[in-house]
């Protein structure tokens, strides 16, 4: 999603909403994509059971089917910047909200195991052009002195998601007395859990409808007088609306728009920011945060504790990640997006580590040691926090503002991708290195939780307070 200009005007850094509360508005409409996301990713979290009990597989087919959405999350990321460049930004929203209606209510009504896998991954492709879509035009819309906080709201709506989804899951188990293949509106829990998303997947699509083009896309298309009116409505008409126009303009008759080639260059194939930006997302996910949000309920059930409150934990976990992303929005403009990753890795580092601590003991009665489950429980909230209050915003952020203005859409596309791969490879591989070492596998993710430190330290620019004109 191109969004080009040169040395920002004076003013630009400044601009003040004559209607915050309308920019907030729509930045909250476009993250309702990342309310979505974060809906369907975790969804499957009260379901991996019951299919495994339906079609009976094994752990490492059941990782194929839950991980797959997000072989489609890669290619949906990969191909969004494009698609938004072509038709808009809004139409790519409503592409993104038809996909997540026709997911819920396949996956809701399969009548095979490859038949469900198929509408996940379409699901997938929904999620990864929300997970461009949302944090590119928000930051394209959003006045500088506001983007980082306008900017979390996608996070914010990722872990609303997540946390919904789990409260809706715990509500469905109770109505089905606790059995995921309980029955409920003449089909099983499972399926109502999955197809409950078709009512959140409208709402974005119908949002879509009230909210404004980018005004750079607009631009890029000559549609000049509508982009000074939505830049006159989100920036404040007391900027010089010329001057404005005119610096996004004179940067795009210079420019392209950006394809995979610009990213090439330098050593080891892509530009080196392009390297961070993947080595972002990648770190992201290697610190294992989604095993908390795909597979929570297997996990605790794994280690003795009961079905429906696993699905409780589940649900008091996504609290706390909405607790983190709330104190992540708070500071994210105050203290920079740099300092809080790093203050995130460590207190992951603590959490992960207490994890594994805990997971070494042998179960007792089918059961962790009393002491060591009750580190369990609270080292993986302590770990969710801290992501949700640090890496969990400040990548979003930082994705959608770190890069070149001629590269900008390009590269975030490539390091959403990378993200999704990421997460598809740790989604994939948990049921299988859980039944070799559950311990040893957050191990594993302690150590990339740690080497996430030195790598911001050394490669990381902050990126508070600039315009995305002055990205290069």
């Amino acid at each position: 999603m191109t969004s080009t200009a040169q040395a920002p005007q004076p003013g630009a850094r400044t601009a003040h909403p004559d209607h915050l509360g309308h920019v907030i508005f729509i930045a909250a409409a476009a993250a309702m994509g990342g309310f979505l996301f974060g809906y369907d990713s975790s969804v499957i979290n009260g379901a991996v059971e019951a299919i495994r009990s339906r079609y009976d597989v094994g752990s490492a087919a059941l990782a194929q089917v839950i991980a797959i959405a997000l072989i489609g999350c890669a290619i949906g990321a990969a191909t969004a910047g494009r698609i938004a460049d072509r038709i808009g930004r809004i139409r790519c929203m409503q592409i993104a909200a038809v996909l997540f209606t026709l997911s819920a209510v396949g996956s809701a009504l399969p009548f095979a195991l490859w038949d469900l896998a198929f509408w996940r991954v379409i699901g997938g492709f929904a999620i990864g052009m929300a997970s461009v879509i949302g944090p590119a035009y928000i930051a394209e819309v959003a006045p500088s002195a506001y983007r980082g906080r306008l900017g979390s709201f996608q996070q914010a709506a990722i872990v609303i998601g997540i946390a919904i989804s789990q409260l809706v899951n715990w509500g469905l188990l109770n109505a089905a007395g606790g059995d995921q293949r309980g029955k409920l509106m003449g089909l099983e829990a499972w399926q109502v859990m999955l197809g409950v998303m078709v009512v959140p997947a409208v709402l974005y699509g119908l949002l879509s409808f009230a909210i404004p083009e980018s005004p750079r896309f607009l631009l890029s298309v000559g549609k000049r007088e509508r982009a000074r009116e939505i830049l006159a409505e989100v920036e404040g008409k007391d900027i010089d609306l010329n001057a404005r126009v005119a610096e996004i303009e004179h940067a795009m008759k210079s420019e392209h728009k950006s394809t995979f080639k610009d990213l090439l260059g330098g050593g080891f194939f892509f530009k080196p920011i392009v390297w961070v930006g993947i080595g972002l997302s990648v770190f992201q996910q290697f610190v294992g945060i989604n095993v908390a949000f795909y597979y929570s309920s297997t996990l605790w059930q794994s280690v003795g504790v009961d079905p429906t409150d696993s699905f409780l934990y589940s649900f008091t976990t996504s609290i706390i990640n909405i607790v983190g992303t709330v104190i992540a929005m708070i500071f994210v403009d105050r203290v920079g997006r740099k300092p809080l990753a790093l203050i995130g890795s460590v207190g992951m580092v603590v959490g992960l580590a207490l994890e594994a601590w805990a997971f070494s003991y042998d179960l007792v009665g089918g059961k962790l040691p009393a002491t060591q489950g009750w580190v369990a429980l609270i080292a993986a909230h302590v770990f969710v926090l801290f992501f949700a209050l640090s890496w969990g915003v400040v990548v979003w952020v930082f994705l959608g503002e770190m890069f070149p203005n001629r590269i900008r859409a390009a590269a975030l596309g490539v390091a959403a991708a990378a993200q999704w791969i990421a997460n598809w490879a740790i989604t994939a591989s948990f049921p299988s290195l859980a039944d070799w070492n559950l311990s040893g596998t957050y191990v594993i993710y302690t150590v990339f939780a740690a080497l996430s430190i030195p790598f911001v330290l050394k490669f990381v620019k902050e990126t508070k307070g600039k315009t995305l004109e002055e990205m290069g």
